[in-house]
Order: structure tokens, then C-alpha cells, then sequence
């Protein structure tokens, strides 16, 4: 089953697939212009990669959050299953992992790496 994984935020959309097994792979982060245009993009990557679920990083710390995610979701409007998976201190997590490696954290790597990080957390369970 290919799964993919976003992790939603308010200026970039971070992804990661699993085509086979339990291999993890970042992609480029979707860069948020506005709603419609980051659901289509996000959609665009969905069918690129014949993706048959979609995994959705949820902050369970955040209401205004879940909202949000709940709200980006129902964009989406998706043929395929999707699930959401807990997301607390993924982006810390993705943070810490590449220290000092990136000078500049607005190209969305944190954001993808964090959604690598939900969805082994999801393929773990």
C-alpha cells in the first residue's frame, strides 16, 4: 500500500511517502499561497505518486490547530482513505535531527522531515 503523510501548517505543507514497506522518504514541502492552491498542490502530489491513503499529522495540544487540519482536510476532498496521526513535537523532532545542517528553515525540510517523522510513527503501531 503507498501511504502518504502531511504535516499542515500555516505557511508550508510538509510531505513524506512510503511506497513500499517501512522506507520513509521527505518530499519538497508545499508552500502555501493560500488554501485552494495548497489543497490542489497536495492533491497533485496525492495522484503523481498513485497514493492509496493519506496520513494527516493532528495536534492534539491545539484546538485552533485541529481545527484548521480538519478545515484543510475537508479541501482536500479526497477519493482515498486518509487517517490522522498524532503529531506532538514532530517538528522539534525534525528540528533537532538536522542542527546546524540548515541555515534557512523556510524552505519547508523541517516541514517534510516532520511528516517523515509522523508517518513512521504511524507505520510503527
Amino acid at each position: 500500500m503507498k501511504l502518504a503523510c502531511i504535516d499542515i501548517g500555516l505557511k508550508r505543507i510538509g510531505m513524506a511517502i512510503s511506497l513500499q514497506g517501512n522506507i520513509v522518504t521527505p518530499l519538497p514541502a508545499v508552500l502555501r499561497k493560500n488554501r485552494n492552491q495548497a489543497s490542489n498542490d497536495v492533491k497533485k502530489v496525492l495522484k503523481e505518486w498513485d497514493i492509496d491513503k493519506l496520513i494527516i499529522g493532528f495536534p492534539s495540544a491545539s484546538l485552533d490547530m485541529q481545527k484548521r487540519v480538519e478545515h484543510f482536510t475537508k479541501l482536500l476532498d479526497l477519493d482515498i482513505p486518509y487517517e490522522f496521526q498524532e503529531e506532538n513535537m514532530s517538528s522539534i523532532e525534525a528540528e533537532e535531527l538536522i542542527k546546524g545542517e540548515i541555515k534557512y528553515k523556510r524552505d519547508g525540510r523541517i516541514d517534510s522531515l516532520a511528516a517523515k517523522i509522523i508517518l513512521e510513527r504511524f507505520l510503527s503501531k
